[in-house]
Protein backbone atom coordinates (compact mmCIF):
# COMPACT_ATOMS: atom_id res chain seq x y z
CA UNK A 1 0.00 0.00 0.00
CA UNK A 2 2.72 2.29 0.63
CA UNK A 3 4.94 1.80 -2.44
CA UNK A 4 1.05 2.51 -4.37
CA UNK A 5 0.38 5.54 -2.36
CA UNK A 6 4.44 6.72 -3.31
CA UNK A 7 3.85 5.93 -7.04
CA UNK A 8 0.53 8.35 -6.76
CA UNK A 9 2.18 10.68 -5.29
CA UNK A 10 4.98 10.73 -8.16
CA UNK A 11 2.10 10.81 -10.69
CA UNK A 12 0.40 14.04 -9.10
CA UNK A 13 3.79 15.38 -8.96
CA UNK A 14 4.24 15.48 -12.63
CA UNK A 15 0.70 16.57 -12.97
CA UNK A 16 1.11 19.78 -10.91
CA UNK A 17 4.30 20.14 -12.29
CA UNK A 18 3.02 20.21 -16.04
CA UNK A 19 -0.69 22.00 -15.10
CA UNK A 20 1.78 24.63 -12.87
CA UNK A 21 3.70 25.15 -16.52
CA UNK A 22 0.59 25.57 -18.52
CA UNK A 23 -0.75 27.75 -16.19
CA UNK A 24 2.31 30.48 -16.42
CA UNK A 25 1.73 30.36 -20.54
CA UNK A 26 -2.34 31.05 -19.93
CA UNK A 27 -3.39 34.94 -20.62
CA UNK A 28 -4.14 37.10 -17.46
CA UNK A 29 -7.97 36.91 -16.78
CA UNK A 30 -9.65 40.36 -15.49
CA UNK A 31 -10.33 38.68 -12.12
CA UNK A 32 -6.64 38.72 -12.08
CA UNK A 33 -6.44 42.27 -11.83
CA UNK A 34 -9.30 42.54 -9.97
CA UNK A 35 -8.28 40.16 -6.79
CA UNK A 36 -4.46 41.68 -6.99
CA UNK A 37 -5.96 45.43 -6.47
CA UNK A 38 -8.20 43.96 -3.91
CA UNK A 39 -5.56 42.75 -1.72
CA UNK A 40 -3.31 46.00 -2.31
CA UNK A 41 -6.92 47.92 -0.67
CA UNK A 42 -6.79 45.02 2.14
CA UNK A 43 -3.08 45.51 2.40
CA UNK A 44 -3.13 49.37 2.77
CA UNK A 45 -5.90 49.42 5.09
CA UNK A 46 -4.50 46.93 7.64
CA UNK A 47 -0.93 49.16 7.71
CA UNK A 48 -3.76 52.28 8.22
CA UNK A 49 -5.34 50.18 10.83
CA UNK A 50 -1.81 49.21 12.46
CA UNK A 51 0.43 52.51 12.48
CA UNK A 52 -2.76 54.78 13.46
CA UNK A 53 -6.10 52.96 14.25
CA UNK A 54 -7.50 54.67 11.28
CA UNK A 55 -10.13 52.43 9.03
CA UNK A 56 -12.31 55.41 7.44
CA UNK A 57 -10.89 54.95 4.55
CA UNK A 58 -11.07 51.02 4.26
CA UNK A 59 -14.59 50.92 5.28
CA UNK A 60 -15.59 53.48 1.78
CA UNK A 61 -14.04 50.92 -0.26
CA UNK A 62 -16.93 48.97 -2.45
CA UNK A 63 -15.00 45.99 -2.31
CA UNK A 64 -14.22 45.65 0.79
CA UNK A 65 -16.15 42.65 1.83
CA UNK A 66 -14.54 40.56 -1.23
CA UNK A 67 -12.19 37.80 0.51
CA UNK A 68 -8.61 37.71 0.51
CA UNK A 69 -8.05 34.41 2.17
CA UNK A 70 -6.16 32.82 -0.79
CA UNK A 71 -3.66 35.63 -0.83
CA UNK A 72 -2.09 34.78 1.96
CA UNK A 73 -1.49 31.14 0.33
CA UNK A 74 -0.28 32.95 -2.68
CA UNK A 75 1.94 35.52 -1.81
CA UNK A 76 4.97 33.43 -1.61
CA UNK A 77 4.75 31.99 -4.73
CA UNK A 78 4.28 35.57 -6.31
CA UNK A 79 7.04 37.11 -3.92
CA UNK A 80 9.90 34.24 -4.94
CA UNK A 81 8.94 33.38 -8.82
CA UNK A 82 7.27 36.37 -9.85
CA UNK A 83 11.05 37.41 -11.41
CA UNK A 84 11.34 33.91 -13.34
CA UNK A 85 8.35 34.41 -14.51
CA UNK A 86 8.69 37.42 -15.90
CA UNK A 87 11.73 36.28 -17.43
CA UNK A 88 10.53 33.18 -18.66
CA UNK A 89 7.08 34.45 -20.27
CA UNK A 90 8.27 37.63 -21.32
CA UNK A 91 5.84 39.51 -19.85
CA UNK A 92 5.97 42.83 -18.02
CA UNK A 93 6.49 42.72 -13.80
CA UNK A 94 3.02 43.41 -12.97
CA UNK A 95 1.96 40.72 -15.48
CA UNK A 96 4.52 37.99 -14.16
CA UNK A 97 2.92 39.03 -10.64
CA UNK A 98 -0.59 37.66 -11.76
CA UNK A 99 0.77 35.37 -13.90
CA UNK A 100 3.03 33.56 -11.06
CA UNK A 101 -0.27 33.29 -9.08
CA UNK A 102 -1.28 30.96 -11.96
CA UNK A 103 1.23 28.22 -9.55
CA UNK A 104 -0.28 29.10 -6.49
CA UNK A 105 -3.94 28.02 -7.98
CA UNK A 106 -2.73 24.57 -9.39
CA UNK A 107 -1.05 23.71 -6.75
CA UNK A 108 -3.59 24.19 -4.06
CA UNK A 109 -5.85 22.11 -6.89
CA UNK A 110 -3.50 19.46 -6.57
CA UNK A 111 -3.77 19.49 -3.04
CA UNK A 112 -7.42 18.99 -3.08
CA UNK A 113 -7.13 15.65 -5.46
CA UNK A 114 -5.65 14.37 -2.24
CA UNK A 115 -8.25 15.17 0.12
CA UNK A 116 -10.72 14.12 -2.81
CA UNK A 117 -8.85 10.96 -3.04
CA UNK A 118 -9.09 10.17 0.74
CA UNK A 119 -12.91 10.90 0.58
CA UNK A 120 -13.55 8.80 -2.00
CA UNK A 121 -11.34 5.80 0.02
CA UNK A 122 -13.27 6.18 3.04
CA UNK A 123 -16.88 5.78 1.05
CA UNK A 124 -15.79 3.29 -1.41
CA UNK A 125 -13.05 0.98 0.52
CA UNK A 126 -11.97 0.39 -2.78
CA UNK A 127 -8.71 1.81 -3.86
CA UNK A 128 -9.60 1.39 -7.80
CA UNK A 129 -12.28 3.68 -7.64
CA UNK A 130 -10.64 5.99 -5.24
CA UNK A 131 -8.05 6.65 -8.11
CA UNK A 132 -10.30 6.32 -11.40
CA UNK A 133 -12.40 9.10 -9.95
CA UNK A 134 -9.65 11.39 -8.75
CA UNK A 135 -8.45 11.15 -12.04
CA UNK A 136 -11.49 11.83 -13.91
CA UNK A 137 -11.83 14.72 -11.25
CA UNK A 138 -8.63 16.47 -11.91
CA UNK A 139 -8.34 15.95 -15.55
CA UNK A 140 -12.16 17.10 -15.97
CA UNK A 141 -11.63 20.00 -18.58
CA UNK A 142 -13.69 22.16 -16.59
CA UNK A 143 -12.27 21.91 -13.75
CA UNK A 144 -8.67 21.72 -15.07
CA UNK A 145 -8.86 24.53 -17.03
CA UNK A 146 -10.01 26.73 -14.22
CA UNK A 147 -7.29 25.46 -11.72
CA UNK A 148 -4.83 27.10 -14.15
CA UNK A 149 -6.45 30.57 -13.91
CA UNK A 150 -9.15 31.29 -11.64
CA UNK A 151 -7.71 33.17 -8.14
CA UNK A 152 -11.53 32.60 -6.22
CA UNK A 153 -13.55 29.47 -7.18
CA UNK A 154 -10.55 27.17 -6.96
CA UNK A 155 -9.37 28.33 -3.96
CA UNK A 156 -12.74 27.93 -2.30
CA UNK A 157 -13.47 24.15 -4.08
CA UNK A 158 -10.09 22.95 -2.61
CA UNK A 159 -10.10 24.10 1.03
CA UNK A 160 -14.27 23.41 0.90
CA UNK A 161 -13.04 19.54 0.09
CA UNK A 162 -9.68 19.82 2.83
CA UNK A 163 -12.78 20.90 5.21
CA UNK A 164 -15.13 18.30 4.18
CA UNK A 165 -12.37 15.74 5.18
CA UNK A 166 -11.40 16.81 8.66
CA UNK A 167 -15.32 17.34 9.38
CA UNK A 168 -15.72 13.10 8.16
CA UNK A 169 -12.63 11.97 10.57
CA UNK A 170 -14.43 13.78 13.55
CA UNK A 171 -17.69 12.56 12.51
CA UNK A 172 -16.11 9.19 12.14
CA UNK A 173 -14.95 9.20 15.73
CA UNK A 174 -18.17 10.18 17.17
CA UNK A 175 -20.03 7.71 15.44
CA UNK A 176 -17.23 4.44 16.52
CA UNK A 177 -17.87 6.88 20.06
CA UNK A 178 -13.76 7.32 19.80
CA UNK A 179 -11.94 9.96 21.52
CA UNK A 180 -11.74 13.10 19.31
CA UNK A 181 -8.41 14.48 19.11
CA UNK A 182 -8.24 18.51 19.25
CA UNK A 183 -5.66 18.47 16.37
CA UNK A 184 -8.48 17.31 13.90
CA UNK A 185 -10.94 19.93 16.04
CA UNK A 186 -8.35 22.82 15.23
CA UNK A 187 -7.89 22.06 11.91
CA UNK A 188 -11.67 22.05 11.14
CA UNK A 189 -11.83 25.14 13.00
CA UNK A 190 -9.32 26.73 11.37
CA UNK A 191 -10.10 25.75 7.50
CA UNK A 192 -13.54 26.20 8.07
CA UNK A 193 -12.46 30.10 8.59
CA UNK A 194 -9.72 30.51 5.71
CA UNK A 195 -12.88 28.76 3.18
CA UNK A 196 -14.93 31.66 4.33
CA UNK A 197 -11.80 34.64 4.32
CA UNK A 198 -11.37 33.18 0.60
CA UNK A 199 -15.52 33.92 0.03
CA UNK A 200 -17.90 34.74 2.51
CA UNK A 201 -20.46 31.93 1.47
CA UNK A 202 -18.07 29.93 3.05
CA UNK A 203 -20.45 30.16 5.82
CA UNK A 204 -22.25 27.44 3.54
CA UNK A 205 -19.76 24.85 4.72
CA UNK A 206 -21.95 24.91 8.26
CA UNK A 207 -25.12 23.55 6.24
CA UNK A 208 -22.78 20.28 5.22
CA UNK A 209 -22.02 19.95 8.82
CA UNK A 210 -25.95 20.56 10.02
CA UNK A 211 -26.67 17.42 7.63
CA UNK A 212 -24.10 15.70 8.55
CA UNK A 213 -24.40 15.54 12.32
CA UNK A 214 -28.76 15.11 11.93
CA UNK A 215 -27.70 11.95 9.66
CA UNK A 216 -25.36 10.67 11.81
CA UNK A 217 -27.71 11.57 14.53
CA UNK A 218 -30.48 9.06 12.25
CA UNK A 219 -27.95 6.10 12.30
CA UNK A 220 -26.12 6.13 15.54
CA UNK A 221 -28.74 7.38 17.42
CA UNK A 222 -27.57 9.74 19.52
CA UNK A 223 -28.80 11.04 22.76
CA UNK A 224 -28.37 15.13 21.80
CA UNK A 225 -28.46 16.05 25.93
CA UNK A 226 -25.87 13.30 26.57
CA UNK A 227 -23.96 14.14 23.65
CA UNK A 228 -23.95 17.96 24.33
CA UNK A 229 -23.15 17.60 28.18
CA UNK A 230 -20.23 14.89 26.92
CA UNK A 231 -18.48 16.85 24.06
CA UNK A 232 -19.16 20.54 25.26
CA UNK A 233 -15.62 21.16 25.80
CA UNK A 234 -14.72 20.36 22.19
CA UNK A 235 -17.73 21.94 20.90
CA UNK A 236 -16.73 25.45 22.58
CA UNK A 237 -13.13 24.88 21.44
CA UNK A 238 -14.31 24.44 18.27
CA UNK A 239 -16.62 27.50 18.34
CA UNK A 240 -14.11 29.81 20.31
CA UNK A 241 -10.76 28.30 17.73
CA UNK A 242 -12.95 29.19 14.62
CA UNK A 243 -14.25 32.80 15.68
CA UNK A 244 -10.56 33.92 16.55
CA UNK A 245 -9.64 33.03 12.90
CA UNK A 246 -12.61 34.01 11.22
CA UNK A 247 -11.31 37.69 12.84
CA UNK A 248 -7.64 37.25 12.24
CA UNK A 249 -8.34 36.27 8.29
CA UNK A 250 -10.28 38.73 7.61
CA UNK A 251 -9.07 42.68 7.98
CA UNK A 252 -12.62 43.83 7.66
CA UNK A 253 -13.92 42.24 10.92
CA UNK A 254 -11.10 43.88 13.04
CA UNK A 255 -12.88 47.24 13.51
CA UNK A 256 -16.00 45.69 14.27
CA UNK A 257 -16.63 41.42 14.32
CA UNK A 258 -20.40 42.71 13.84
CA UNK A 259 -19.60 43.58 9.83
CA UNK A 260 -19.46 39.65 9.08
CA UNK A 261 -23.27 39.66 8.94
CA UNK A 262 -22.99 42.79 6.82
CA UNK A 263 -20.29 41.24 4.41
CA UNK A 264 -23.34 38.15 4.26
CA UNK A 265 -26.15 40.66 2.95
CA UNK A 266 -23.80 42.51 0.40
CA UNK A 267 -22.36 39.22 -1.00
CA UNK A 268 -25.50 37.74 -1.23
CA UNK A 269 -26.72 40.86 -3.45
CA UNK A 270 -23.60 41.65 -5.27
CA UNK A 271 -24.26 44.73 -7.70
CA UNK A 272 -23.30 42.96 -10.69
CA UNK A 273 -25.33 43.01 -13.26
CA UNK A 274 -23.78 41.38 -16.12
CA UNK A 275 -25.92 38.32 -18.31
CA UNK A 276 -24.70 35.55 -19.10
CA UNK A 277 -25.72 33.94 -22.35
CA UNK A 278 -27.30 30.63 -21.37
CA UNK A 279 -29.11 28.91 -24.18
CA UNK A 280 -29.39 32.06 -26.58
CA UNK A 281 -31.22 34.10 -23.58
CA UNK A 282 -28.73 36.57 -22.14
CA UNK A 283 -29.86 35.78 -18.61
CA UNK A 284 -29.15 38.76 -15.95
CA UNK A 285 -27.59 38.13 -13.00
CA UNK A 286 -29.92 40.08 -10.57
CA UNK A 287 -32.69 38.06 -12.09
CA UNK A 288 -31.60 34.67 -12.82
CA UNK A 289 -34.70 32.72 -13.70
CA UNK A 290 -34.84 28.99 -11.72
CA UNK A 291 -33.57 26.56 -14.80
CA UNK A 292 -30.43 28.25 -15.17
CA UNK A 293 -28.83 26.52 -12.65
CA UNK A 294 -29.80 23.37 -14.10
CA UNK A 295 -29.25 24.48 -17.78
CA UNK A 296 -25.34 25.17 -16.84
CA UNK A 297 -25.18 21.80 -15.18
CA UNK A 298 -26.72 19.84 -17.92
CA UNK A 299 -23.96 21.43 -20.45
CA UNK A 300 -21.51 21.37 -18.44
CA UNK A 301 -21.28 17.91 -16.31
CA UNK A 302 -20.29 15.44 -18.12
CA UNK A 303 -22.91 13.21 -19.60
CA UNK A 304 -22.18 9.74 -17.73
CA UNK A 305 -21.75 11.92 -14.11
CA UNK A 306 -25.34 12.66 -15.55
CA UNK A 307 -26.59 9.52 -16.25
CA UNK A 308 -25.09 8.34 -12.71
CA UNK A 309 -26.91 10.74 -10.82
CA UNK A 310 -30.46 9.45 -12.62
CA UNK A 311 -29.57 5.80 -12.02
CA UNK A 312 -30.31 6.50 -8.06
CA UNK A 313 -33.57 5.35 -7.88
CA UNK A 314 -32.23 2.03 -9.57
CA UNK A 315 -29.79 1.17 -6.82
CA UNK A 316 -31.53 3.40 -3.62
CA UNK A 317 -32.05 -0.21 -2.10
CA UNK A 318 -28.45 -1.29 -2.49
CA UNK A 319 -27.20 1.93 -0.90
CA UNK A 320 -28.97 1.52 2.07
CA UNK A 321 -27.81 -1.94 2.48
CA UNK A 322 -24.13 -1.29 2.49
CA UNK A 323 -22.70 -0.40 6.18
CA UNK A 324 -23.70 2.51 8.27
CA UNK A 325 -21.03 5.01 7.95
CA UNK A 326 -21.18 4.81 4.19
CA UNK A 327 -24.72 5.54 4.28
CA UNK A 328 -24.04 8.89 6.16
CA UNK A 329 -21.05 9.80 4.30
CA UNK A 330 -23.38 9.20 0.97
CA UNK A 331 -25.96 10.97 2.01
CA UNK A 332 -23.83 14.39 3.12
CA UNK A 333 -22.48 14.11 -0.61
CA UNK A 334 -26.22 13.73 -1.92
CA UNK A 335 -28.08 16.68 0.55
CA UNK A 336 -25.83 19.26 0.72
CA UNK A 337 -25.65 19.76 -2.90
CA UNK A 338 -29.66 19.55 -3.10
CA UNK A 339 -30.19 21.71 -0.30
CA UNK A 340 -27.40 24.74 -1.33
CA UNK A 341 -28.98 24.81 -4.82
CA UNK A 342 -32.12 25.19 -3.86
CA UNK A 343 -31.36 28.01 -1.15
CA UNK A 344 -30.01 29.95 -4.07
CA UNK A 345 -33.07 29.71 -6.06
CA UNK A 346 -35.27 30.33 -2.60
CA UNK A 347 -32.69 33.42 -2.15
CA UNK A 348 -32.54 34.55 -5.66
CA UNK A 349 -28.75 34.86 -5.29
CA UNK A 350 -26.82 36.86 -7.78
CA UNK A 351 -24.73 33.98 -10.28
CA UNK A 352 -22.99 34.77 -13.45
CA UNK A 353 -20.74 33.08 -15.50
CA UNK A 354 -21.96 30.14 -15.94
CA UNK A 355 -22.33 28.16 -12.32
CA UNK A 356 -18.82 29.05 -11.41
CA UNK A 357 -19.48 30.35 -7.88
CA UNK A 358 -21.28 26.98 -7.36
CA UNK A 359 -18.35 25.15 -8.64
CA UNK A 360 -17.58 23.79 -5.31
CA UNK A 361 -20.60 21.45 -5.40
CA UNK A 362 -19.15 19.27 -8.38
CA UNK A 363 -16.87 17.17 -6.45
CA UNK A 364 -20.00 15.79 -4.59
CA UNK A 365 -21.91 15.41 -7.75
CA UNK A 366 -19.28 13.42 -9.46
CA UNK A 367 -18.68 11.22 -5.54
CA UNK A 368 -22.38 10.53 -5.93
CA UNK A 369 -22.89 9.90 -9.49
CA UNK A 370 -19.46 7.66 -10.16
CA UNK A 371 -20.64 5.96 -6.28
CA UNK A 372 -23.59 4.93 -8.03
CA UNK A 373 -22.35 3.48 -10.70
CA UNK A 374 -20.26 1.46 -8.89
CA UNK A 375 -22.22 0.08 -7.00
CA UNK A 376 -25.07 -0.56 -9.84
CA UNK A 377 -22.11 -2.75 -11.55
CA UNK A 378 -18.83 -2.11 -10.22
CA UNK A 379 -17.87 -4.08 -14.13
CA UNK A 380 -19.50 -1.14 -15.68
CA UNK A 381 -18.14 0.81 -14.03
CA UNK A 382 -14.72 0.11 -15.16
CA UNK A 383 -15.57 0.22 -19.10
CA UNK A 384 -17.37 3.48 -18.91
CA UNK A 385 -14.60 5.61 -16.43
CA UNK A 386 -11.34 4.25 -17.93
CA UNK A 387 -12.34 5.50 -21.72
CA UNK A 388 -13.89 8.72 -19.65
CA UNK A 389 -10.39 9.54 -18.60
CA UNK A 390 -8.82 8.72 -21.57
CA UNK A 391 -11.53 11.19 -23.82
CA UNK A 392 -10.68 13.69 -21.42
CA UNK A 393 -7.23 14.04 -21.88
CA UNK A 394 -7.38 14.49 -25.46
CA UNK A 395 -10.29 16.90 -24.86
CA UNK A 396 -7.43 19.22 -22.97
CA UNK A 397 -5.13 19.06 -25.39
CA UNK A 398 -7.76 19.25 -28.42
CA UNK A 399 -9.05 22.75 -26.62
CA UNK A 400 -6.04 24.33 -24.91
CA UNK A 401 -6.25 26.76 -23.37
CA UNK A 402 -9.65 26.71 -23.06
CA UNK A 403 -10.75 24.18 -21.15
CA UNK A 404 -12.23 26.34 -18.53
CA UNK A 405 -15.38 27.13 -21.39
CA UNK A 406 -15.60 23.00 -21.58
CA UNK A 407 -19.15 21.79 -22.02
CA UNK A 408 -20.37 18.66 -23.04
CA UNK A 409 -21.57 16.87 -25.76
CA UNK A 410 -25.18 17.55 -25.64
CA UNK A 411 -24.10 21.61 -26.81
CA UNK A 412 -22.19 20.47 -29.41
CA UNK A 413 -25.89 20.17 -31.19
CA UNK A 414 -25.88 23.90 -30.57
CA UNK A 415 -23.97 26.61 -32.14
CA UNK A 416 -21.65 26.88 -29.24
CA UNK A 417 -20.80 30.53 -29.39
CA UNK A 418 -23.88 31.81 -30.13
CA UNK A 419 -25.42 30.06 -27.45
CA UNK A 420 -23.63 30.04 -24.36
CA UNK A 421 -21.01 32.03 -22.59
CA UNK A 422 -17.14 31.25 -24.20
CA UNK A 423 -13.53 32.84 -22.73
CA UNK A 424 -15.70 35.15 -20.43
CA UNK A 425 -12.08 35.81 -18.49
CA UNK A 426 -10.93 36.77 -21.71
CA UNK A 427 -7.19 34.45 -21.77
CA UNK A 428 -7.93 34.64 -25.23
CA UNK A 429 -5.32 38.01 -24.41
CA UNK A 430 -2.11 35.47 -24.84
CA UNK A 431 -2.69 34.27 -28.25
CA UNK A 432 -3.75 38.09 -29.32
CA UNK A 433 -0.77 39.55 -28.56
CA UNK A 434 1.22 36.92 -30.32
CA UNK A 435 -0.64 37.61 -33.48
CA UNK A 436 -0.32 42.01 -32.95
CA UNK A 437 3.29 41.68 -32.49
CA UNK A 438 3.48 38.87 -35.58
CA UNK A 439 1.10 41.78 -37.77
CA UNK A 440 2.56 44.54 -36.55
CA UNK A 441 6.32 42.59 -37.67
CA UNK A 442 5.03 41.77 -40.98
CA UNK A 443 3.75 44.87 -42.24
CA UNK A 444 6.53 47.30 -40.32
CA UNK A 445 3.75 49.52 -38.38
CA UNK A 446 4.78 51.73 -35.83
CA UNK A 447 4.41 50.31 -32.37
CA UNK A 448 3.22 53.56 -30.97
CA UNK A 449 -0.34 51.99 -32.64
CA UNK A 450 -3.47 52.02 -30.61
CA UNK A 451 -4.64 49.03 -29.72
CA UNK A 452 -8.30 49.24 -28.64
CA UNK A 453 -9.35 45.90 -26.17
CA UNK A 454 -9.77 45.23 -23.18
CA UNK A 455 -6.61 46.29 -22.29
CA UNK A 456 -5.05 43.91 -20.39
CA UNK A 457 -3.18 42.28 -23.37
CA UNK A 458 -1.11 45.54 -22.76
CA UNK A 459 1.18 43.55 -19.99
CA UNK A 460 2.36 41.23 -22.67
CA UNK A 461 3.41 43.94 -25.41
CA UNK A 462 4.29 46.96 -23.29
CA UNK A 463 8.01 44.46 -23.44
CA UNK A 464 7.76 44.72 -26.87
CA UNK A 465 7.85 48.52 -27.16
CA UNK A 466 4.27 49.38 -27.76
CA UNK A 467 2.60 52.52 -25.87
CA UNK A 468 -0.86 53.19 -26.30
CA UNK A 469 -3.43 51.15 -25.03
CA UNK A 470 -7.38 51.74 -24.72
CA UNK A 471 -10.35 49.92 -23.94
CA UNK A 472 -12.48 48.95 -26.85
CA UNK A 473 -15.57 51.18 -25.77
CA UNK A 474 -13.36 54.28 -26.63
CA UNK A 475 -13.02 52.99 -30.03
CA UNK A 476 -16.45 55.18 -31.65
CA UNK A 477 -14.45 58.35 -30.72
CA UNK A 478 -11.26 57.08 -32.29
CA UNK A 479 -9.84 60.03 -34.29
CA UNK A 480 -6.68 58.62 -35.40
CA UNK A 481 -6.03 55.90 -37.75
CA UNK A 482 -4.10 53.04 -37.80
CA UNK A 483 -5.16 51.69 -35.10
CA UNK A 484 -5.79 47.98 -34.06
CA UNK A 485 -9.06 46.52 -32.35
CA UNK A 486 -9.87 43.28 -30.63
CA UNK A 487 -12.95 41.81 -29.23
CA UNK A 488 -12.89 38.99 -26.59
CA UNK A 489 -14.99 38.73 -23.57
CA UNK A 490 -18.34 40.10 -24.01
CA UNK A 491 -17.23 42.65 -26.70
CA UNK A 492 -17.52 39.93 -28.50
CA UNK A 493 -21.25 40.50 -28.63
CA UNK A 494 -20.53 43.84 -29.54
CA UNK A 495 -20.68 45.81 -33.72
CA UNK A 496 -17.31 45.06 -35.39
CA UNK A 497 -15.94 48.49 -35.64
CA UNK A 498 -16.09 50.21 -38.91
CA UNK A 499 -13.74 49.93 -41.97
CA UNK A 500 -11.64 47.51 -40.63
CA UNK A 501 -10.27 44.46 -42.04
CA UNK A 502 -10.35 41.17 -39.58
CA UNK A 503 -6.64 39.77 -39.82
CA UNK A 504 -7.36 36.93 -37.41
CA UNK A 505 -10.04 34.77 -35.69
CA UNK A 506 -9.10 33.27 -32.35
CA UNK A 507 -10.84 29.92 -32.16
CA UNK A 508 -10.55 26.14 -30.91
CA UNK A 509 -12.18 23.16 -32.01
CA UNK A 510 -13.88 20.13 -29.46
CA UNK A 511 -11.51 16.77 -30.63
CA UNK A 512 -13.81 14.40 -32.65
CA UNK A 513 -16.20 17.47 -33.33
CA UNK A 514 -16.08 20.09 -36.16
CA UNK A 515 -17.15 22.96 -35.06
CA UNK A 516 -15.41 26.28 -34.60
CA UNK A 517 -15.74 28.07 -31.32
CA UNK A 518 -14.92 31.81 -32.14
CA UNK A 519 -13.86 33.52 -29.10
CA UNK A 520 -12.13 36.63 -30.16
CA UNK A 521 -11.61 38.63 -33.48
CA UNK A 522 -9.02 41.03 -34.49
CA UNK A 523 -9.01 44.25 -36.36
CA UNK A 524 -7.00 46.03 -38.51
CA UNK A 525 -8.32 49.63 -39.60
CA UNK A 526 -6.19 52.02 -41.55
Amino acid sequence: MIKKNLILLFLLTLYTLFGAWLSINNGISHDAFHEQANWHKNLEGIKLFLTTGEYEEFLNYKDKYHGIGFHFFSQPFQFFFSDIVEEIIGVSSYGSLLITKHISIFIIFSISAIFFYLIALNISKNLNFSILTTAIYITYPYLFGHAQINPKDIPFLSVWLINTYFFLVILKSFFNKEKIKMRNIILLSFFSAYLISIRISGILIFIQYFVGILVLNNYAKINFKSFLIKNIKYILYSFVTFFLFVLVLNPIFWHNPFEFFNSIKWMSKYQQDVCTLTLGNCMKSLNLPSSYFFIWFFFKLPILIIIGLFIYPMIEKKIFQLNKETIIQYLIFLITPIIIILLFILKDIALYDEVRHIMFLIPFLFLVSLFNIFIFNKKLFHILTIPLLLFFIVENFSINPYQYTWLNSFAKFKKIDKNFEVDYWGISNKNLQKEIIKYTNLNSLDKKICIYGDTYVKEFLITNNFKCFKNYSELDSAKIRPFIAYQNVRNIKRNNPRDCKLIHEEKYQYSFFNQDVKVANLWFCN
